[in-house]
């Protein structure tokens, strides 16, 4: 296929089977199909990288994920993406944009983000403490709404093609209210690209790439998260007997991605 971001496998695949369902996101298995796609992702990420003045080997790591898909052509390629932003937010168009386009509405998310920087210089800059408490309370009320603005203008597709912001997604949960970043971690990302161009989900893993914090390890599978992925996970993968076994088995919940 000839598009940027769908990788063709390098490796020999020929005797491996795919079982015909996405594995579950929350679990801990991950399907040899994946593991190699991983693994090719990797030697991509050590080349690319160089591109973003970003050494792995010295800096802060980052959640990485691949997905297996299947073309309509019976063909098996792999997707990839960074969860969150690239460092320096870098563009690299080999990998899985961000659901949210930024150019929406004129740029609005940008724009507000510089109108809140504004208000915080004022507020440094100000003498009375009148004004003071006003302009906090105004760049709260600010932040709270344009927060808000953009989680309506993160739009996620299930695989029955019906589509859903982040705030309808997470108004029935116990969070209700999407955490910050929702929507950012790779796997969503990856899932969202490929029912968006009719490309059939096989296996899905997500691995630590870059310098080790507490709770990852370089060069390490983890599970989808529970606090930002599990709602969104669960809402683009319902209703659907190719992949509703994904989301039945034990969950293996990481706090984030």
């Amino acid at each position: 296929m000839n598009s940027p971001v769908i990788f063709n496998f390098q490796s020999d695949i020929s005797k491996i089977e795919p079982t015909g369902k996405l594995n579950n996101p929350f679990g801990i298995e991950v399907p040899e199909i994946a593991r190699i796609a991983a693994i090719e992702f990797q030697k991509f990420i050590e080349v690319e990288s160089r591109q973003w003045e970003y050494d792995f080997s010295v800096q802060k790591g980052k959640m990485f994920g691949v997905l297996v898909v299947q073309s309509p052509n019976n063909k098996y390629h792999y997707l990839g993406a960074i969860s969150g932003k690239l460092p320096g937010k870098v563009p690299c168009h080999h990998l899985i944009p961000s659901v949210f386009d930024g150019t929406t509405d004129n740029f609005f998310f940008n724009r507000g983000m510089t109108a809140l920087t504004e208000m915080g210089i004022q507020i440094n800059n100000s003498q009375s403490l009148a004004e003071i408490i006003s302009l906090k309370e105004a760049r709260r009320n600010k932040s709270i709404a344009l927060q808000q603005r953009l989680f309506k203008n993160y739009n996620f597709l299930n695989i029955s093609g019906k589509e859903k912001n982040l705030l309808d997604i997470f108004k029935d949960t116990s969070q209700g209210v999407p955490p910050s970043a929702a929507g950012e971690c790779a796997a969503p990302k990856l899932l969202q690209y490929a029912i968006k161009h009719q490309l059939k989900p096989v296996a899905l893993t997500e691995f630590w790439w870059g310098i080790p914090n507490k709770e990852r390890k370089s060069n390490t599978f983890y599970p989808a998260c529970k606090n930002k992925c599990k709602p969104i996970l669960e809402y683009m993968l319902e209703n659907d007997t190719l992949y509703s076994d994904a989301l039945q088995v034990k969950i293996m919940e990481p706090e984030y991605c």
